[in-house]
């Protein structure tokens, strides 16, 4: 498996991980780049062209796709923080800094359980050291808080993904969401 940034991969790549319903179709990766009323605003197909304008933009772009025999089998939205500016004010984070930041996972359902999530933390950690990040912070779910979490609330990764990745977990906003933090 391959993992590339957002950037150097054809639109249509990107664009098929997005395509398969559910949240990921009418986000576009584009939830934590705007105030609620203005991502309210857009329709679907317009947060559409904002990620396609991002992925075609200069780097470090808006995340990270990962390829298994050219296949796109997943994406992960990380880039830097002054990209996510819901985020950055999101209570979860309050007094945590970092200047990047992994946003969310997106593996259709016929390729989860592969690693891919795995591949894609890897490779969102990589993508930001090479593109100059000093720490990455996330709020992934705790599952063993939250056995029930649907694939809709994990979309944030699950706790143990991130610590295997050499996250250090730096504060508990509720039992089962964690802030964590990986200085690079």
């Amino acid at each position: 498996m391959e993992v590339r940034a957002a950037t150097e991969v054809p639109w249509s790549d990107v664009e098929g991980l997005f395509a398969d319903g559910g949240d990921p179709s009418t986000c576009s990766c584009q939830w934590f780049r705007m105030s609620g009323p203005a991502f309210e605003a857009l329709s679907d197909s317009e947060r559409r062209d904002r990620l396609r304008a991002e992925c075609a933009g200069p780097e470090p772009g808006p995340g990270v796709v990962a390829l298994r025999d050219d296949v796109p089998v997943g994406w992960c939205g990380v880039g830097p923080m002054s990209g996510y500016p819901r985020l950055g004010r999101s209570p979860l984070l309050r007094g945590t800094s970092a200047d990047w930041a992994v946003t969310c996972f997106v593996v259709p359902e016929r390729f989860r359980r592969q690693g891919i999530a795995r591949a894609l933390i890897a490779g969102a950690v990589d993508h930001a050291r090479a593109s100059g990040a000093d720490s990455l912070v996330a709020v992934p779910v705790d599952v063993a808080a939250r056995p029930a979490a649907t694939a809709a609330e994990l979309y944030h990764g699950p706790l143990a993904l991130f610590l295997e990745a050499g996250f250090t977990e730096v504060a508990r906003p509720s039992a089962a969401r964690a802030v964590v933090r990986l200085d690079l």
